[in-house]
């Protein structure tokens, strides 16, 4: 059996490959390392979507995908039937929980303003003090799975308030249904996304959902970009009303003439939530035991259905 990985230093992360197993490093897409009628298990590079999805055509007899992404949205729809699509939910509960936080904080911070000032060398007390302050803070996490469980852990230690939201309420774990955002969004003083993009939430934030938000509310989007609508944020950001940092956009990258860019009250990151050193490692860990469980015959996890 062969398994094809996206990166040369994969094999030695992976601990111990079964008999009979081989692993063989596809880099280039336009160079196989080898027939490919005997790939059953592929792993895509990390942030594929259209081109690399294209790739499954040459992949005859494959039987996992095994995507190094904890969203499947791309790939939704794109695998053959037969194929075993599974994504990487863990692998990045680090570090995106800790960029959600440091987005936070920035924002509260004034941190934006001050990079802005250090590069005017400007020192510019009066202008960004007294700053706000998480301490105190409402905070609302929309996307209860892995990553907003590490969301809330690493909030603990600030005193603040957290509710979380899922697809379905869970009321003996205290989560509740995003049926119930037009009640919860107004008592929110930062209102964090982490929800996968699906048809059910492509578009759920958008200018009613905005207008919920009480005036100062930061929003944070670590999840996908079209989980918002673009038109509905800039029209609010704008208004200076709200408060945002973004890792995701749509379209994504944003281009360069973008209003977005120009806003004060948004801070911009290119999509590094989860590109942090660690990545690899856990990442490579979770398909090794992956790999050790389709040989033995053994159910795999993290198997994506209706897009989670």
């Amino acid at each position: 059996m062969k398994v094809w990985i996206p990166h040369e230093a994969g094999a030695g992360l992976l601990g111990e490959v079964p008999a009979g197993v081989t692993v063989e490093p596809w880099t280039d897409p336009g160079r196989p390392p080898s027939d490919p009628t005997d790939v059953r298990f592929w792993v895509p590079p990390f942030l594929s979507a259209g081109d690399a999805s294209a790739m499954l055509e040459r992949l005859p007899n494959l039987a996992v995908v095994q995507l190094l992404s904890a969203g499947a949205d791309a790939w939704i729809g794109r695998v053959p039937e037969g194929v075993t699509l599974c994504d990487a939910r863990g692998v990045h509960d680090a570090g995106t929980a800790e960029w959600v936080l440091t987005a936070i904080l920035s924002q509260l911070r004034e941190f934006p303003a001050m990079a802005r000032a250090q590069a005017r060398r400007e020192w510019a007390y009066a202008e960004v003090s007294p700053t706000d302050e998480l301490t105190g803070k409402r905070v609302l996490i929309v996307g209860a799975g892995s990553i907003g469980a590490a969301v809330h852990a690493r909030l603990a230690p600030f005193d603040v308030t957290v509710t979380l939201v899922a697809r379905t309420a869970r009321p003996a774990a205290g989560v509740h249904g995003v049926d119930e955002l037009p009640r919860l969004l107004p008592k929110a003083d930062v209102v964090v996304l982490l929800v996968p993009l699906t048809e059910r939430t492509r578009g759920m934030v958008d200018a009613d959902f905005l207008a919920a938000m009480p005036d100062g509310a930061l929003l944070v989007n670590a999840a996908r970009g079209p989980v918002a609508r673009t038109e509905a944020l800039v029209a609010e950001l704008s208004s200076g009303r709200l408060r945002a940092a973004l890792d995701v956009t749509d379209p994504e990258p944003l281009p360069a003439d973008h209003p977005l860019w120009e806003l004060p009250n948004v801070l911009l990151t290119p999509h590094v939530a989860g590109s942090v050193h660690g990545l690899l490692p856990r990442a490579y860990r979770l398909v090794g035991a992956q790999v050790r469980r389709f040989a033995a015959g053994e159910p795999l996890v993290n198997t994506v259905t209706d897009g989670y």
